[in-house]
């Protein structure tokens, strides 16, 4: 915590005078006291009271006292506060294995409830564009703050997996020139001969995936290298369990190994999503049911296009010596001693 006015803070030297001041007042007070004539009744007042109760709240006014003190010196405690240009890629996979159940009701609707999740908790004027991918990447939502938008991309999000297969390079490389032309209008890496700082901490890629690369022309940490290049974070998601079935009736399709039928295994490929995760700079999460999905996303939420910055907080502590008054009159009004 930081002040802007540190000199301020001497005025917490009131707080040990009023406590000299209060010891004196109590020491003449009890020189006093002896002059009673009924001690049996000054006794049971002193009983009834109990020492705590005359000492609260004058406890109480002493700290509001102190908050005071501190609020004037106009406190300021790091928080995260929205960035206004910041942007967030989400990449969910698409592919025919994310029709699996293993995660409930199905891994491809335990994605799209999570991203719900995220736009809830993402803060209002975060531009968040929206990618599905099987064997190509598709721009299903460009990025926008109408967070709406991102919801209605969701409802024919999995009419995106029509090429078969999961091209995981591919698409890391496509969120990442979105990314760019989001912030910077630059479309071409290639061009891009060091990190562009302008992006950097400004752009951040959400992907989600449940299986290992199938297809595409880059590999999946050729594409990582990319976003590294553009100084733009991914955070995996790892969706699925290691025992998870895809049964493919008669057909099998691409990927799925022709014409055979019947159950197939369609096990996540957690190792290269963190290896994506850890070149980049972003967080690998593993997600083994719609309940961690749905965590993992929440907790992205919160912590994307926000950065930490300095904010005062001096309504805080005038609030909070504001309500320790109050409680001290209270208190002092309800249990100041009265004879009978």
């Amino acid at each position: 915590m930081s002040f802007g006015h540190p000199l301020l803070l001497l005025t917490l030297l009131v707080v040990p005078a009023a406590i000299g001041a209060f010891l004196l007042a109590e020491r003449r007070r009890m020189r006093y006291a002896v002059r009673f004539t009924n001690l049996d009744v000054l006794a049971e007042v002193v009983a009834r009271g109990g020492v705590w109760r005359r000492y609260a709240p004058f406890a109480l006014f002493l700290l509001a006292v102190a908050a005071l003190c501190v609020g004037v010196a106009r406190p300021h405690a790091t928080t995260m506060v929205p960035q206004e240009r910041a942007t967030v890629i989400l990449v969910i996979d698409v592919s025919r294995s994310m029709d699996s159940k293993d995660v409930k009701p199905s891994r491809l609707l335990a994605a799209e409830a999570a991203v719900r999740t995220f736009l809830d908790k993402a803060p209002k004027r975060l531009r968040v564009g929206l990618m599905a991918f099987a064997g190509i990447p598709s721009v299903v939502t460009p990025p926008t703050r109408d967070h709406e938008l991102v919801r209605e991309g969701l409802i024919d999000i999995a009419n995106y997996g029509g090429f078969g297969g999961t091209a995981i390079g591919d698409a890391v490389a496509a969120a990442t020139d979105l990314g760019l032309q989001a912030v910077s209008g630059k479309s071409n890496l290639a061009s891009v001969a060091a990190p562009p700082t302008q992006t950097h901490g400004l752009v951040s890629i959400l992907f989600l995936s449940d299986g290992a690369q199938t297809r595409g022309d880059l590999l999946p940490l050729e594409g990582a290298q990319r976003a590294r290049a553009a100084g733009i974070p991914v955070f995996t998601v790892a969706l699925g369990t290691p025992n998870g079935t895809l049964d493919l009736g008669g057909g099998g399709g691409f990927g799925f190994g022709g014409g055979f039928g019947g159950p197939r295994r369609v096990p996540p490929d957690p190792d290269t999503l963190r290896a994506i995760a850890e070149t980049t700079g972003g967080q690998f999460f593993e997600a083994k049911s719609s309940k961690s999905v749905n965590a993992a996303y929440a907790k992205l939420g919160s912590k994307l296009g926000r950065k930490p910055a300095k904010t005062e907080v001096t309504y805080a502590f005038l609030a909070a010596a504001a309500g320790l008054l109050v409680a001290a009159g209270l208190l002092s009004g309800a249990w100041s001693p009265r004879l009978p």
